[in-house]
């Protein structure tokens, strides 16, 4: 329990941290407070001379005052409300803007095995399921912890005044109390983390359905999938009503130790009336205490609600922030690069694979030289490419850049010095315009952009465009077709005039007449650069300056095309396969 309770200080502590860039508004909202609370055990102490001196001493003067001391009271305290609620919901929504972008800029920091490992749809619902909760942990349980906790401190304060045995009693449900809330809030923070946890695969679900919603229709996959997203969202009702059962229990057992102690007080009260050592005044003031201090009670008593909730959310949400970023140990920068590239001796194995991805690969690319990788599926080819950029982190062995090994660069320079288009083609939901002129090629002049487009043939259907290079392309350009995607791709890559152009499958969408025009640009795009072409049609890559065979992560033949041929092995092989398909 010790632990629980440390690490529940440490999380709170941490959320707090983002609290103080905004602490005079902070400050202002728990001035507001403490006045709020202040208000509170005066209502009571108003009854006794309300009763005392106006209905039973008749006084004049009382009388005419109380409506006005009640009427000033009352617009206090809903000054106060204002005041703290607006401040404090203001902080709190500064706080989860700022979580959220410092949880975005970690996010595209990530190296790329972090989103091998993650799905999509549990990172999203942190930003917009798991963040919120947060909001109710700085908003709701903050305002009833100190507004509440410094009433029921007041109203204490005036009902030991008033009678310190009544009082007393009182004192005595606190123990019972705390027992209660703390067996019910590790039943609370579980089923939190649970509803969490079926938020994330609830994203996951609609996230696969909106992007493979052909295939789903294709292969009558309807039913498939209403059916696991029912099995899901009942999964998140199920765990919600499990939290709902233990939060809401709360309430009932602090009303039934509420309710006992309430008739012994009255039976204590009846009795000192009796005696005489208590007037009317004073008895009604200290039960309209009493009836005062319900309410903020059985807000503490919920508030463990609240704090539960956004401390595992507090858990995902830091857990993400803590998360290791690429490594950037690099200090060295490329001017002026050539393109010179090496591998020695390198291999690398994914996370949680017994084998090797590549095995002690050694390759040296001259600058200026187009060197074409082809082999199986699976063979290794986009993951060496993957090397480069460093997207990936080779395991063993060294990879160099102009004679310098990457990992003494910089990120930014060495990533600076590439261009790459993927097989998976990547684009925005915006203009083609900036689309092709994308990051930190967005200040380059329209001219500039117009001639990379016209390098990858693809001004022949932007200028068919409704606005032709202001056109919105929608979500990941589908708008457009998978040519057309791919070839504003490559007038990115090209517009980037990098030293080092890495293809992989560049031309894989692209139709025969579009892909001759596509061969015909990169000749002329090729000249003083060097070129590292993922081919899985050999016919593309005929003319490289020499031809790498990969099998199974391993390099097994390289050489020119016809070399390659008189051999009769693995790149003959696959040639034969290719020439008697195409037939």
């Amino acid at each position: 329990m010790g632990s629980s309770i440390s690490t529940d200080v440490v999380l709170y502590r941490r959320l707090l941290s983002h609290v103080i860039p905004y602490w005079r508004v902070f400050f202002l909202s728990i001035i507001s407070m403490i006045i709020l609370a202040g208000t509170d055990p005066a209502i009571p102490a108003l009854m006794q001379p309300l009763l005392n001196g106006a209905f039973i001493e008749k006084d004049p003067d009382t009388i005419a005052l109380m409506p006005f001391l009640f009427v000033g009271l009352f617009a206090i305290r809903g000054l106060a409300a204002y005041v703290s609620n607006l401040s404090l919901n203001w902080v709190a929504n500064k706080v989860i803007m700022d979580l959220r972008q410092a949880m975005f800029e970690r996010l595209i920091d990530f190296p790329a095995s972090f989103y091998d490992q993650n799905n999509s749809g549990s990172l999203m619902s942190r930003f917009t399921y798991d963040v919120t909760q947060i909001k109710e942990a700085s908003t709701n349980a903050i305002s009833t912890l100190v507004r509440d906790s410094l009433s029921v401190i007041g109203l204490l304060a005036w009902m030991f005044y008033v009678d310190w045995l009544m009082a007393l009693i009182c004192l005595l449900s606190a123990p019972v109390i705390g027992i209660i809330v703390t067996i019910i809030k590790r039943r609370i923070r579980k089923m939190s983390r649970k509803v969490q946890g079926t938020m994330g695969e609830l994203h996951d679900v609609l996230s696969e359905s909106f992007d493979a919603q052909k295939v789903i229709k294709l292969y009558g996959g309807q039913e498939v999938e209403k059916q696991r997203f029912f099995n899901t969202i009942n999964s998140h009702r199920r765990f919600a009503m499990k939290f709902v059962q233990a939060s809401v229990a709360t309430g009932p057992a602090i009303q039934m130790i509420t309710a006992v102690l309430l008739a012994i007080i009255i039976y204590v009260a009846t009795q000192q009336a009796m005696s005489g050592s208590i007037d009317t005044g004073d008895f009604v003031s200290f039960f309209a205490a009493i009836a005062m201090i319900m309410g903020p009670l059985k807000r503490l008593a919920s508030v463990n609600e609240h704090i539960q909730k956004g401390l595992a959310a507090c858990e995902s949400v830091f857990s993400l922030l803590d998360t290791d970023v690429e490594l950037n140990t690099g200090s060295k920068e490329l001017s002026n690069a050539k393109g010179k590239v090496e591998f020695r001796d390198v291999s690398y194995s994914y996370a949680e694979s017994e084998t090797n991805a590549l095995q002690n690969i050694s390759l040296s690319i001259d600058p200026g030289e187009t060197i074409a990788l082809v082999g199986e599926s699976g063979s290794g080819k986009t993951t060496l490419a993957n090397l480069l950029p460093r997207f990936y982190q080779h395991k063993s062995g060294s990879i160099y850049y102009d004679d310098i090994e990457i990992n003494e660069l910089s990120l930014m320079s060495l990533r600076k010095n590439i261009a790459y288009v993927s097989q998976d083609v990547v684009l925005f939901n915006d203009t083609v315009r900036n689309n092709i002129a994308y990051g930190e090629l967005k200040d380059v002049t329209d001219d500039a952009v117009l001639a990379a487009a016209e390098a990858a043939c693809a001004t022949e259907f932007i200028n068919e465009l409704p606005e032709k290079m202001s056109t919105i392309i929608g979500e990941d350009g589908t708008r457009l077709s998978g040519g057309q995607r791919q070839r504003l791709a490559i007038a990115r890559a090209l517009l980037k005039d990098s030293p080092l152009l890495i293809l992989d499958e560049a031309t894989s969408s692209l139709d025969t007449r579009s892909e001759r025009h596509i061969q015909s640009a990169l000749e002329n795009v090729k000249k003083g650069r060097t070129c590292l072409i993922i081919a899985h049609r050999l016919s593309t890559i005929e003319n490289a300056d020499y031809i790498v065979v990969l099998d199974k992560g391993r390099i097994v033949e390289q050489g020119k095309h016809d070399e390659l041929l008189k051999l009769q092995k693995h790149y003959a092989k696959l040639h034969q396969v290719q020439f008697a398909e195409s037939k």
